[in-house]
C-alpha cells in the first residue's frame, strides 16, 4: 500500500494543479460577471450592483477553487481496514466526532446551497471545501443545533438555509420558518442576516434583467429571487420551493468545471482523508480514513463545516450536517 508519506506528496502535487485549474475557473466567472454587470447597469440603471445579486458578498462563497485538498492518485483506493460506522466514534458538543483510527462512513442529512442549479448525478464527484462567506455563521450554526434537535424535520431547515441564501428577511419569515430560525440562531445572528437582506426585485424589471443575464447566473438569480418571495408565503409549500432550488433532468458541464470522478478522496488540513457520495441533494454518504499514526487522531470532523463541492459547476453545493438519514 501507498506509504502515508507518499500520499501526502501526490497530495501536494495534485493540490499544485488544481491551482492551474483554479485559475481557469476564476477566469471564466469574472467574465460571465462583467457581462452580467453590465446587464444590471443597462436594466436597472445602476440601482441594483452585480455585487449585491453574485459578487463576493453572496452569503455563502465556497466554490470550486476553494476545493484545494484532492488526491488524484487515491483514485479507485478502498482503504484495508474495516468499514465502521462513524455513530460509534465519540460526540462532540458540535454534533461532531472525535477521530480515531479507521475506515469510517456515515448516511448524513446533506443540504443544498446554490439554489437554481442541477441536484449529484451523471457520475460526477464531489470535493471537501469549507465553509466561507459572510453567513458562514449562521449557516454553521443552524447545521450544529440541529443536531439537538431532532423534531425539527430537515425540510424546515433546509427551508432556513435557502432563506440565508437568497438572502431573505427573516423578520418576514412565514410564523412557521421564523418560529425555527429562533430556536437554531441567536437574536444577533437574526439580525445580522436581516441587515444584509435584498428587497424583492419586481417582477419587471426582473423579467427585463433575465433576457440579458448568460444563462448559467440567469438560472441562480431567478431562482434566490423566488424563494425570498416563497419563505415568506405561509402558503408556499417546501416541494414548491425545491421545485425552485433544486432542477431535474441532464445537465452539460457548467463554466469552469473539472472532470471529477464520483469517490474521489479529498485530503483535510488536520490529516484525514474524506470523501462524499451523494444520493440526492438531501442524503450523502461520507467517508472518512484515519490512517494509524495520523495526526487526525483525536481531532474532530465538523460535518457544518464541510461543503461538498461538485467538479460541474451546474451542480449544487452540498453542506453536510451531523444528523443521520433516515433509516441509518
Amino acid at each position: 500500500m501507498t506509504t502515508a508519506l507518499s500520499i501526502r506528496r501526490l497530495g501536494t502535487l495534485s493540490a499544485f494543479a488544481l491551482l492551474v485549474g483554479a485559475a481557469a475557473a476564476e477566469t471564466a466567472s469574472a467574465q460571465i460577471g462583467g457581462r452580467l454587470r453590465g446587464a444590471v447597469n443597462r436594466v436597472t440603471g445602476g440601482r441594483i450592483s452585480v455585487e449585491q445579486l453574485t459578487g463576493g458578498n453572496h452569503p455563502i462563497t465556497t466554490s470550486l477553487e476553494h476545493a484545494r485538498w484532492a488526491v488524484d492518485s487515491l483514485d479507485n483506493f478502498t482503504p484495508r481496514e474495516s468499514k465502521r460506522s462513524m455513530l460509534e466514534l465519540q460526540r462532540t458538543p458540535n454534533g461532531g466526532f472525535v477521530l480515531q483510527p479507521g475506515y469510517w462512513e456515515m448516511h448524513t442529512q446533506s443540504y443544498c446551497l446554490k439554489a437554481g442549479t442541477h441536484g449529484p448525478g451523471g457520475g460526477d464527484g464531489y470535493l471537501f471545501a469549507p465553509t466561507a462567506g459572510p453567513a458562514e455563521d449562521a449557516v454553521t450554526t443552524i447545521l450544529r443545533n440541529s443536531v439537538n434537535h431532532p423534531e425539527i424535520a430537515q425540510s424546515e431547515i433546509q427551508t432556513l438555509l435557502w432563506a440565508i441564501i437568497a438572502r431573505a428577511k427573516f423578520e418576514d419569515l412565514s410564523p412557521q420558518h421564523k418560529a425555527t430560525a429562533s430556536r437554531l440562531l441567536t437574536p444577533q445572528q437574526l439580525t445580522a442576516l436581516n441587515r444584509s437582506a435584498l428587497d424583492l426585485i419586481p417582477g419587471d424589471e426582473m423579467g427585463a434583467l433575465m433576457n440579458r443575464v448568460p444563462g448559467p447566473l440567469r438560472q441562480i438569480v431567478e431562482a434566490e429571487n423566488q424563494l425570498r418571495r416563497m419563505v415568506t408565503d405561509p402558503g408556499a409549500s417546501f416541494a414548491e420551493m425545491e421545485r425552485v432550488a433544486v432542477l431535474a433532468g441532464a445537465v452539460g458541464m457548467g463554466p469552469g468545471s473539472r472532470a471529477v470522478p464520483s469517490g474521489r478522496w479529498s485530503l483535510h488540513p488536520d490529516g484525514y482523508y474524506v470523501r462524499y457520495i451523494p444520493q440526492g441533494y438531501s442524503y450523502t454518504v461520507t467517508q472518512i480514513w484515519v490512517p494509524q499514526g495520523s495526526p487526525a487522531v483525536g481531532k474532530e470532523y465538523d460535518p457544518a463545516t464541510h461543503i461538498a463541492v461538485p467538479g460541474n459547476t451546474s451542480r449544487q453545493r452540498l453542506v453536510q450536517s451531523g444528523r443521520a438519514h433516515q433509516g441509518h
